[in-house]
């Protein structure tokens, strides 16, 4: 079925805790939003002007979608593999997408496969796990991330584009396997850098983002008084900081107010200053609202976007469920990167569509035994497909195959952790930087991974 959205909890005047460690966490003797955004400052390096300028929107099809009836199908494959769905040539000679995938097809020359990614894992919480940290960590028994999020890294690391807007947003409601928010978190790198939670239905006429309103009982006046008071004790602690290092803290200082009272983020996600014929183009549903709302994200300086789509263990019923979802997804994502090309902002966002594994290739021959008998694809972490656009990424570039019958890789197999270290490369960051765990280890945020040299020119 097709998952949307859940609720985050809610403290009794209405207010989530999340959206009030968010905005109103301005007190004494905690880690504020002002030192959240000098952190990632100090963290960031200087780069080249194209890298510099670079986001990532990372579109994640929660409960892993299928190999063959997306962007791998097996047209010549028997019955019980080819599965219930025809193949359909594309703008890229000799390349085949699914049937129910034709806008695909007609742009696949603007967009990247990857068709032999694997990790070998048909655990839900390992291979999410794994997919969206670059690392093997948490599996159903141990659920708890281990590792930070390739966004959170990047949001440590590089940051916002611009004043006054958050470095990494989650929409429209960022979990991993049922978990908020899971996997796209941040880990031993500490909540701060969790993604903004812009949790809702842009969709809907009354979405309003929900951490970027003021907690109960705090309005302007008393935040100014608050403003007015950190500045008084910054003045003291700067006394005694013979590095210098404070002498910066009005500007990040600045900055957080800016996000909570400034106009900068308030007007990137309301969509109402959108043409309404764009928005049609999208489609007027909560996935295609989302995206467009990606693209003003990324266009006002968010680093880092991700968009959750659950919904994708089908076990059963799965030529139902693909002419459900993947329409959806077919306008969603053509109509995001068509968008950010008319607009000139294709070669510096980076587009990413996966999921924590592929389907199994043989479907099976009952469905979901008592529930729904119908067939599906069960777990599948030996082969996967993703596909990648944009970013600096190379156009038209098939990495990999898969065998005949989509079981594993053919040749050039690419492992998640060469993925993450793709994302990094392209946005000038040293995959060699490390953080300290739990247990006060330095871990290198590459894991062991390697460039797909083939994505990268």
């Amino acid at each position: 079925m097709l998952e949307f959205t859940s609720p985050s909890p809610r403290r009794c005047d209405g207010v989530s805790r999340r959206s009030f460690l968010k905005v109103g966490a301005l007190g004494l003797g905690g880690l504020t939003l002002a030192d959240v955004l000098r952190a990632r400052a100090f963290a960031s390096g200087s780069q080249g002007k194209s890298v510099a300028e670079r986001s990532v929107i990372l579109i994640w099809l929660d409960g892993g979608p299928p190999q063959h009836e997306t962007y791998d199908p097996k047209p010549e494959a028997p019955a019980q593999y080819r599965g219930p769905l025809k193949a359909i040539p594309t703008v890229l000679p000799g390349v085949q997408v699914s049937e129910l995938l034709p806008k695909h097809a007609r742009l696949l020359d603007k967009v990247s496969l990857i068709r032999s990614l694997h990790h070998d894992n048909g655990d839900h919480y390992a291979a999410a796990h794994w997919m969206l940290t670059g690392y093997l960590g948490s599996n159903a028994i141990n659920m708890v991330p281990q590792y930070p999020s390739v966004g959170s890294i990047v949001g440590r690391i590089k940051g916002a584009r611009k004043p006054g807007m958050p470095a990494y947003v989650g929409l429209p409601h960022t979990h991993s396997v049922g978990i908020v928010p899971g996997y796209h978190g941040a880990a031993y790198l500490g909540s701060t850098y969790h993604p903004f939670n812009a949790d809702g239905d842009p969709n809907s006429a009354g979405y309003r983002v929900p951490n970027l309103s003021l907690p109960g009982g705090v309005n302007a006046h008393r935040m100014d008084g608050r403003r007015i008071l950190l500045t008084s004790l910054d003045q003291t602690r700067r006394a005694f900081d013979a590095s210098g290092i404070a002498n910066g803290f009005d500007r990040f200082e600045q900055d957080a107010f800016s996000l909570v009272l400034g106009q900068s983020a308030r007007k990137a996600f309301d969509l109402s200053k959108e043409d309404p014929r764009l928005r049609d183009r999208y489609s007027r549903h909560q996935w295609g609202q989302s995206a467009l709302l990606a693209r003003r994200l990324v266009e006002a300086g968010v680093r880092f976007v991700t968009l959750t789509f659950g919904g994708w263990d089908f076990h059963s019923s799965l030529e139902k469920g693909m002419h459900r979802v993947l329409p959806i997804v077919d306008a969603t994502v053509t109509s995001l990167i068509e968008d950010l090309e008319s607009r000139g902002l294709l070669d510096s966002t980076m587009v990413i569509v996966m999921g924590e594994f592929g389907r199994t290739p043989r479907m099976n021959k009952t469905g979901v035994p008592g529930s729904d008998p119908v067939p599906g694809r069960d777990h599948w972490g030996n082969v996967m497909s993703v596909l990648i656009a944009g970013g600096g990424i190379t156009r038209g570039q098939i990495v990999g195959a898969s065998n005949a019958r989509g079981e594993r890789p053919r040749n050039r197999p690419v492992r998640p952790q060469d993925l993450a270290v793709t994302i990094y490369h392209q946005l000038g960051i040293d995959p060699e930087t490390t953080f300290i765990n739990r247990g006060g280890q330095p871990i290198k945020i590459g894991s062991n991974g390697e460039v797909i040299r083939e994505l990268v020119g």
